[in-house]
């Protein structure tokens, strides 16, 4: 079983010259792309992927950085591929919330029958903390994890062996005990704030205070475009780039 990440974007909400985080997980017989901001559908034409070789999207919250795209790539499918849905994977918390407060204004159309999010997705609604098979050789958890106050956010485990952060306040005890210790994952994707303040996203600082062995098992994306500034001033970790393609097992 082979098992891949490709990262369509890797930086920050207001970053311009690295696009919004997600990434596309590829195994034997899936291909899931992971958030869908408002530059991602972009970043994947320059792939040479249209969205129907794409069998779902995950969301993980609700930021435009993250779900920007959505609309772009449901009329995509809707007037390019004969009306072709492809799979929403989100937790109930998020589909409500997504559809009356994102995406309803530009979609709503009642004279063409479009009502809801179910009329442009198939959307599956995962529970939280609990692995749920996508395919054969893939399965994703949503974790509750910390980022705006009373707004749902959710980091990723991907066949229990690589963590996504999506967007995440530094989490010592996240990181060491069930990251590591509990579930012993290879390979970690963390967002990073480079410099400043961590209120709502890990800083660089906070991440540097992990242990070395820990470090090494990180990738950092979710940077703004001062990352050349900071290359070699990762300690352990290191950043993963725009594109980059990522052996997750073979």
């Amino acid at each position: 079983m082979s098992l891949h990440i490709q990262m369509i974007g890797t930086g920050s909400a207001f970053a311009k010259n690295y696009y919004n985080t997600s990434a596309l997980v590829r195994s034997d017989n899936a291909t899931i792309l992971i958030d869908c901001g408002f530059n991602t559908p972009r970043s994947l034409h320059e792939l040479g992927i249209t969205p129907d070789q794409i069998d779902g999207i995950a969301i993980s919250h609700i930021h435009a950085d993250h779900i920007g795209g959505l609309e772009e790539i449901a009329f995509r499918l809707l007037y390019q591929h004969n009306k072709k849905k492809t799979k929403l994977f989100l937790t109930d918390t998020l589909a409500g919330v997504l559809w009356e407060n994102t995406l309803k204004g530009g979609m709503y159309n009642p004279e063409e029958g479009f009502y809801c999010l179910d009329d442009y997705f198939d959307v599956i609604l995962l529970e939280e903390r609990q692995p749920s098979t996508i395919a054969s050789d893939l399965t994703i958890e949503f974790i509750p994890t910390l980022h705006i106050l009373r707004k749902a956010s959710y980091s990723l485990f991907i066949n229990n062996q690589t963590f996504y952060s999506a967007d995440i306040r530094f989490s010592e005890e996240l990181l060491l005990h069930e990251v590591v210790k509990h579930r012993n994952c290879h390979t970690i994707l963390h967002d990073c704030q480079l410099s400043g303040r961590g209120a709502i996203h890990a800083t660089l600082e906070e991440l540097l205070t992990l242990p070395e062995d820990v470090q090494k098992r990180i990738y950092l994306m979710h940077y703004d475009d001062k990352m050349p500034d900071y290359i070699g001033k990762t300690g352990h970790m290191s950043f993963i780039k725009q594109h980059q393609l990522l052996k997750l097992s073979e």
